[in-house]
């Protein structure tokens, strides 16, 4: 797995755990949940209210911050299910690596802050829940009926609970 988080220039890497082996974990952990039979890239990149907001406005047409954005490269026809037709294997492999672009991630550093202290829990436990939940996006899921929402939570909490993440 190729596995980038860049923090953006406007954000001071401040928080007291590594995010890139914290990501990379998580990120690993859903794969594995998932089956996913692909060596993966996925990049994520840490910004702050002002920068999300920006990159929501610009890719969603929503003009307010939030705390992640998911941008898959895949098209799932089954949330989980790895299947790549033939005729899109271009579209979705990196030609150097043979690695299945996943996607892009984003992430609010103030977001993160601002919701570790509203939920009462640790900051290094609202990122890996930030990154499971848009691991989860990048595998296909969704939240937007009732049914999906629940299937995303529990999946989100069994992952974080397999690796020692609780809300303490």
């Amino acid at each position: 797995m190729t596995f980038c988080v860049e923090f953006d220039e406007s954000v001071t890497n401040d928080f007291p755990f590594e995010a890139e082996p914290l990501a990379a974990q998580v990120a690993e952990a859903v794969l594995q949940s998932e089956g996913c039979p692909y060596e993966v890239c996925i990049n994520v990149l840490v910004t702050d209210n002002p920068g999300i907001r920006e990159f929501n406005r610009q890719y969603r047409d929503i003009d307010r911050e939030t705390d992640v954005l998911s941008f898959p490269n895949l098209d799932f026809e089954k949330a989980g299910t790895f299947d790549i037709p033939e005729e899109r294997r271009a579209d979705y492999f990196d030609p150097d690596s043979g690695e299945v672009i996943l996607g892009d991630i984003i992430l609010s550093a103030d977001k993160i802050k601002e919701q570790a202290a509203l939920y009462g829990h640790s900051m290094r436990r609202e990122f890996a829940f930030l990154v499971a939940h848009s691991m989860l996006h990048l595998c296909g899921y969704d939240h937007i009926e009732e049914q999906e929402a629940a299937l995303m939570e529990e999946r989100q909490e069994t992952i974080l609970s397999e690796l020692g993440i609780t809300r303490d």
